[in-house]
């Protein structure tokens, strides 16, 4: 089973943007510590988002649904969820989905 870690962070060129940081497996066993974060962001009212999934190299559907289920809560508050530094095989997967539809 791998770990899954999560951080916080502030992007440097703008306060404004919280970066959720990701390194790991995101799947059944880990969406709740992800969740964790993912949500208690979203309770501080930071909802202009980037995901850097740069060392992820899987996600579940239990992942994907995460980040599905709270996009329209996001952009009812004027924010957005970006995905960023998805490896190849997580971005295939992120296509094959059709997610690129949904989300950045």
């Amino acid at each position: 089973m791998e770990n899954l870690t999560v951080s916080l962070s502030q992007a440097p060129q703008n306060k404004d943007i919280t970066i959720i940081t990701v390194q790991g497996f995101l799947d059944t066993t880990t969406a709740p510590e992800f969740e964790k974060v993912f949500k208690s962001a979203l309770d501080e009212k930071k909802f202009k988002l980037v995901i850097d999934l740069t060392n992820v190299d899987y996600i579940s559907s239990a992942g994907w649904g995460l980040f599905v289920s709270e996009i329209k809560r996001i952009r009812n508050q004027g924010g957005d969820l970006v995905l960023a530094g998805m490896n190849p095989n997580v971005l295939e997967v992120f296509e094959l989905l059709d997610f690129n539809s949904i989300l950045k």
